[in-house]
């Protein structure tokens, strides 16, 4: 039986993101988020779920540390909410806010956990959308500012620090489609979205170099994966090709190469955003790592509709999980493998990856084979990357416990740990211990 070990020092984790674990999103001085906003509107999640409570992680990090730290993770990824520390996005800043995360940091570190921080993961401050959110350019200081009231608190302890999570999602689902806050459908405001996100990334690295010591990271998270032609035709290579700029190129090539793909700007021209002289340089200043969520792959065929003239197409000889997602590591090995060709010095971390599925407590005990399976696979893959030559540093399991799934509501759970959302007791899924045996032995027996 081959013994898989992964490199010394590789940060084994799990992920989280705030309003979908934290619960009292108004507390102890808060301002409203979009998602809060959102999750309140009639119709836009399912059953009317809301992340008023969600996994009560607010009032309950305690006992969550302390199950990471049972758990053996070595690092722990969470968000900061912005509206936490800024109740009006901008301006006063909040102290409750900023106490919080600073002893959840505290708590962290005395467990010997390493905190990997995200500043945005979607829910912008309602009070800034309410001035346009991302799609006004003033939004850059804004998030500048916040970001360096962040690093000033935090920077002494925290060395992982990531600016935005999947900026593809918050502009694209957020901003043009409408299925996420704040439920737009406008793709001149999501394309200004793109642009100023990205320019706000740039600015608060630069804001955050200044701040922070030598040795700590800054980075960003992309949600990138490879986009497979249905047929050998050239419409489906065609339109693999443009939905491949669009969701991973159009983020990778000005963060990386300092220029948007030129597929894009002639597949989308008429609404593209105004750039200004210098702005690609600050977007495409450098960074430390690149964090990479990877979930599936698309199958694309050419479609009759739209700016992209592509669909979506089922493999009838997949697996799937929970979210209709395909199950196919191989593509974590694509992707990490072409991020690195795109940029050989860059560190890499996978900074999401899991899989929902239709979990139940049976006797106290949650038999989630499916999900062991997922993981060792993409596992593999990710172990089979770094064999060959991919400088990839660590592996954050999305997520840590079940929580409100955005749109989904509580309808999927993601977790491996399961949590019963009727007492807020939280129980260990099959996945979580073997997990934690992949941590102790930094590697894994191929079944």
């Amino acid at each position: 039986m081959s013994v898989f070990r992964f490199p010394e020092g590789f940060l084994w984790g799990a992920a989280t993101a705030s309003y979908q674990i934290e619960g009292s999103p108004l507390a102890d001085g808060a301002g409203a988020s979009i998602w809060h906003r959102f999750s309140h509107t009639p119709g836009t999640t399912f059953n009317g779920d809301t992340g008023d409570v969600a996994c009560d992680h607010y009032r309950r990090w305690r006992e969550d540390v302390a199950l990471m730290r049972e758990m053996g993770l070595k690092a722990y990824r969470f968000s900061i909410s912005w509206a936490r520390i800024l109740p009006e996005g901008k301006g006063r800043v909040n102290p409750a806010g900023l106490d919080f995360y600073d002893r959840l940091v505290d708590a962290l570190v005395d467990a010997g956990i390493q905190p990997m921080v995200t500043l945005y993961h979607w829910d912008l401050p309602g009070a800034l959308q309410d001035l346009g959110g991302w799609a006004n350019r003033e939004i850059v200081n804004w998030f500048g500012d916040y970001a360096q009231i962040v690093a000033q608190r935090l920077g002494d302890r925290v060395r992982l620090w990531a600016t935005l999570n999947e900026p593809w999602v918050f502009t694209f689902l957020g901003y043009i489609q409408g299925y996420h806050a704040p439920g737009m459908r406008d793709l001149w405001a999501g394309l200004r979205a793109v642009h100023h996100c990205l320019l706000a990334h740039g600015e608060a690295v630069a804001r955050m170099r200044s701040i922070l010591p030598a040795e700590a990271q800054v980075g960003i998270v992309l949600n990138l994966s490879p986009q497979h032609p249905a047929t050998g035709s050239e419409e489906d290579r065609a339109a693999a090709e443009r939905v491949h700029t669009v969701n991973n190129a159009l983020f990778v090539e000005p963060l990386l190469k300092g220029r948007y793909p030129a597929l894009a700007e002639q597949m989308v021209g008429f609404a593209w955003p105004p750039v200004h002289s210098g702005d690609m340089e600050r977007i495409a200043q450098p960074i430390d790592f690149m964090g990479i969520n990877y979930y599936s792959r698309g199958i694309v065929k050419r479609g009759e509709h739209g700016y992209l003239l592509a669909e979506g197409v089922e493999n009838k000889q997949a697996q799937y999980t929970d979210m209709g997602w395909e199950i196919y590591p191989e593509g974590l090995y694509e992707i990490l493998q072409w991020v690195h060709s795109e940029s050989p010095r860059l560190s890499l971390y996978v900074t999401e990856n899991g899989a929902a599925f239709r979990d139940q407590v049976q006797d106290g005990r949650v038999a989630d084979a499916q999900r062991v399976e997922y993981l060792r696979q993409h596992f593999l893959s990710a172990h089979k990357a770094i064999q060959n030559g991919v400088p990839l540093k660590g592996y954050f399991v999305w997520s840590l416990m079940d929580n409100f799934e955005w749109a989904y509501g509580y309808s999927k759970r993601f977790g491996i740990v399961y949590v019963d959302y009727a007492t807020q007791q939280r129980i260990w899924k099959d996945s979580a211990r073997w997990y934690q045996q992949v941590i102790a032995a930094n590697g894994m027996e191929r079944e």
